[in-house]
């Protein structure tokens, strides 16, 4: 079975692998071997974010892989508690040095949400509430721009509906690289895509498998798809997002589904139209939503999904 190879091309000329390696909730210690083992097995796209707290042994792994710098495509995010523009550069600063890197391929806003400044990454009242600040994505997007050279290849934005893709349009100057949003069967979130392809906005599907051990595994056609081909539903599912043209970002820390992963199920045209179908028949269902545990309208509440 053939490993993954397709790329896709951003508006900036750089091409993205379409398969990646996804990072979150991948523990330090574990994580390093799980990059390691993905770099051997062809991934040429890692992805982390400054959140994760992983960074730093993402960034090592890929030193030690002996793999050349410019083979490989590294993402990586800023995150609530620097939104504020003058914090900007200094969270890129830190980093690209957890990461041992001069550069960044690209860096995305990890949600459209603000947290207050400060070193906490999830700040709280007394009461517990997050506190969130009066910084505007919009703001924070511009001071993101400033950055694009050397040190930032490309920047983008993740987490972001359509009308808040909208909204920020209206002033960048610089149109996302990239958007990555949570993407499966369960939350095709079809409007959004058609959109970001009018916009030259490249699509990134994150938990790509639904939840691990999720419902969307166990779906009849996803089963029998796998059995049919011999591989593992979360085979199916990472070739039907690829099929899509989006990059996807599979999450493992086991060798041997890293390696499975990675290897491309050769579904047809009509396969991917019965996988479609599962998201026809059932609302939209999100896996990860911190809306009300933030106490922010992140998905635009009312608005198409």
């Amino acid at each position: 079975m053939a490993t993954y190879s397709a790329t896709a091309l951003l508006n900036t000329g750089a091409k993205i692998p379409l398969v990646g390696l996804g990072t979150w909730q991948s523990k330090p210690n574990e994580v390093y071997e799980a990059v390691l083992t993905a770099i051997k097995a062809g991934y040429r796209h890692i992805d982390t974010a400054w959140i994760y707290g992983n960074e730093k042994e993402v960034g090592q792994a890929i030193k030690d892989s002996g793999v050349d710098r410019q083979s490989l495509f590294v993402t990586t995010k800023l995150w609530n508690n620097a939104h504020n523009p003058e914090d900007v550069e200094k969270a890129l600063e830190v980093s690209l040095k957890n990461l041992q890197m001069e550069y960044l391929d690209l860096w995305l806003m990890h949600w459209p949400v603000a947290f207050k400044s400060g070193d906490k990454p999830v700040p709280k009242n007394a009461d517990g509430k997050v506190e969130l600040a009066p910084v505007d994505y919009v703001d924070t997007y511009a001071a993101m721009e400033k950055v694009v050279g050397d040190r930032v290849r490309a920047i983008g934005v993740s987490n972001f509906t359509v009308g808040k893709l909208q909204r920020l349009l209206k002033s960048a100057s610089v149109v996302p690289a990239a958007n990555q949003v949570e993407l499966h069967p369960y939350l095709p979130q079809n409007e959004l895509i058609d959109f970001c392809k009018q916009n030259k906005i490249h699509v990134t599907a994150y938990s790509p498998l639904g939840s691990t051990s999720g419902p969307v595994q166990k779906e009849p056609i996803i089963v029998d798809l796998a059995k049919k081909y011999n591989v593992e539903p979360a085979q199916v599912l990472i070739s039907w997002a690829y099929k899509r043209g989006t990059s996807v970002l599979p999450k493992s820390v086991t060798p041997s589904r890293i390696v499975n992963n990675f290897k491309e199920v050769p579904l047809t045209a009509e396969d991917v139209a019965n996988i479609d179908a599962i998201g026809l028949n059932k609302p939209p269902q999100r896996v990860v939503d911190p809306s009300e545990s933030w106490g922010s309208d992140i998905y635009d509440s009312g608005a198409k999904l």
